[in-house]
């Protein structure tokens, strides 16, 4: 069984062939709407559609002038992307450790990290739920504008904090729409800010450049540009948002299908005492990105990795996320990090599996994998 597939149907085919036989194949009019659909959706005040989550993260750190000497905080619990853009405007990740239940950004490890020099705090809403906005919020204002709060939403769509969506509250905030996201332009993604920072974004990811094709071509449009900075090429294409126009309208159902999918996982798993469920705290709305089980290790007789080996013998595809930061050779060599440097990170990394999770499963799907997990836990039960 696929880990995350995607669910395309008719009508994305559809979108997608009246925008291979229009004028537009490249970013034009229905990138436009998508981004004017995305925003209303989540009552965001703008929103840019570009080329992917990472994209959108760059550009936000480049838009707010984060750069060498600077430090941004993140967190290890997270795909290295995340932390790859921090590299690529030349400042320095500080990775600091993250809340034992909800595995995101610990805000007291915030807090002590920040130092004269900190100018961002990126923080990811880890498998869809999202991280303690208000502590980190207050965290960045008490810089008194000197630092700037960048969310990394590839998670947490439509995920809500407080009955906010995440996207709608003026930070820089990206999202992913890969292909096992819970909303899919196959590569994409989007980032909702405000009006004025967008404005820069728009111009830092297409080149540096003062009008973009759609302005230049269109009718009335004019050939005249200037090169502003040495941006980046980081538009979404008609193609990509012809998929996102249907996807988008199709998000509640979407969601509502992974919710019945997680209750499912959640009431089978309940008395199981060798699985940690995903917690949700009562401010927040989960996305249900990943079901992310962790292992209790004690009362099993085999680690993670086998237990991943023995569901996919099962024909059950499974997947881990993530992957510490710190753990991966770039980043342990040029800081100096060991396994025990982050150690609530660690410690979960080693015991954590992701279940598979998609609209596109049946009740028989998700029945599958609901025996196989059960059937490794009584077969290596100690």
């Amino acid at each position: 069984m696929p880990f995350a597939p995607p669910l395309i149907g008719e009508e994305e085919i559809a979108e997608v062939v009246d925008t291979l036989r229009s004028s537009w194949i490249t970013t034009g009019p229905k990138t436009r709407q998508f981004e004017t659909d995305f925003a209303a959706y989540l009552q965001a005040p703008g929103a840019l559609a570009v080329s992917s989550c990472t994209a959108a993260l760059h550009t936000a750190l480049v838009s707010a002038r984060v750069g060498p000497g600077d430090e941004v905080i993140t967190t290890p619990m997270t795909f290295a992307a995340s932390v790859n853009v921090i590299e690529h405007v030349g400042a320095r990740p500080v990775l600091v450790d993250v809340e034992p239940d909800t595995l995101n950004l610990d805000p007291k490890n915030v807090a002590a990290a920040m130092t004269p020099r900190t100018r961002a705090i990126l923080a990811v809403h880890y498998a869809g739920h999202p991280a303690e906005l208000d502590a980190l919020s207050a965290i960045a204002a008490a810089r008194g504008g000197d630092c700037i709060l960048v969310e990394d939403a590839a998670h947490a769509l439509p995920a809500r904090y407080r009955g906010r969506p995440i996207g709608s509250g003026g930070n820089p905030t990206a999202f992913s729409f890969y292909a096992t996201k819970n909303l899919t332009t196959a590569e994409g993604g989007m980032l909702t800010a405000a009006p004025e920072f967008l404005a820069q974004a728009r111009i830092v990811g297409l080149h540096g450049m003062s009008r973009d094709a759609w302005k230049r071509y269109a009718q009335g449009g004019s050939w005249y540009y200037e090169v502003l900075l040495p941006g980046f090429k980081y538009n979404m294409t008609d193609i990509q948002a012809a998929l996102g126009l249907w996807q988008l309208r199709k998000l509640a159902r979407f969601q509502q299908r992974r919710a019945e999918i997680v209750d499912q996982y959640n009431r089978a798993f309940a008395d199981e005492p060798a699985l940690e469920l995903p917690v949700t705290r009562p401010e927040v709305e989960h996305a249900w990105h990943l079901y992310v089980v962790r292992l209790r290790l004690d009362a099993l007789s085999i680690d993670r990795n086998r237990f991943i080996h023995e569901l996919a013998a099962r024909n059950i595809g499974t997947s881990v996320h993530f992957i510490p930061i710190h753990l991966h050779p770039y980043y342990r060599d040029r800081y100096g990090f060991s396994p025990a440097s982050f150690p609530v990170a660690y410690a979960n990394y080693e015991r954590m599996l992701s279940l598979p999770l998609a609209p596109r499963l049946s009740d028989a799907d998700v029945g599958d994998v609901i025996e196989a997990v059960r059937d490794v836990v009584r077969s290596f039960r100690t």
